[in-house]
């Protein structure tokens, strides 16, 4: 049900864009699919695979009508009532980053699961005396790691668009012992 899905996260419906959707074959496909039905309005909630995807899809529509009605895939009826295709696309990724947005589809519950995470290692930590590292997703992105940094009070961050010196060992074991 979705009220058992959506404390979960996105990732969890497994809707990556499908390898088949790479190809013109499978654009193809998905074009029939969409004229035999009369859709003509998608709105393509994704990070940059599906927004890229959903670009390519749109430059390639008229052409791929045009094959279709050639090879008998829709009837002129069809071709003529999908001739125009409208896609909104909406940023969905936890990066946080694409510009013109405040904050990206899955950013904040992104947010929200790790600072649960630091909550909860934060007490083993304090009651054991311990150092922790915690990792953060954002592959080449580090939004995730500083906002976290910065809202439990990390003593060290490290981020993609600052790479840390070439000493930074030695640095934080210092800094670890004091």
């Amino acid at each position: 049900t979705a009220s058992s899905l959506c404390p979960q996260g996105g990732t969890v419906i497994g809707s990556a864009r499908c390898q088949d959707f790479r190809t013109r074959e499978g654009r193809l496909r998905a074009a029939r699919n969409l004229a035999k039905r009369g859709i003509t309005n998608l709105c393509v909630i994704g990070g940059d695979g599906s927004l890229t995807g959903a670009d390519t899809f749109r430059a390639e529509w008229g052409g791929l009508l045009a094959e279709l009605l050639k090879t008998g895939g829709i009837t002129a009826e069809e071709a003529q009532r999908s001739s125009h295709l409208n896609i909104v696309g909406m940023v969905g990724s936890i990066d946080n980053d694409f510009c013109g947005t405040d904050m990206t589809i899955g950013t904040d519950s992104a947010l929200h699961r790790i600072m649960e995470i630091v909550d909860a290692i934060t007490t083993t930590a304090q009651s054991h005396q311990r150092t922790f590292v915690l990792e953060v997703m954002g592959r080449h992105c580090g939004y995730l790691a500083l906002i976290t940094a910065l809202a439990c009070g990390a003593d060290w961050v490290f981020i993609p668009e600052s790479p840390p010196e070439d000493d930074w060992e030695e640095h934080l074991c210092r800094r670890l012992a004091e």
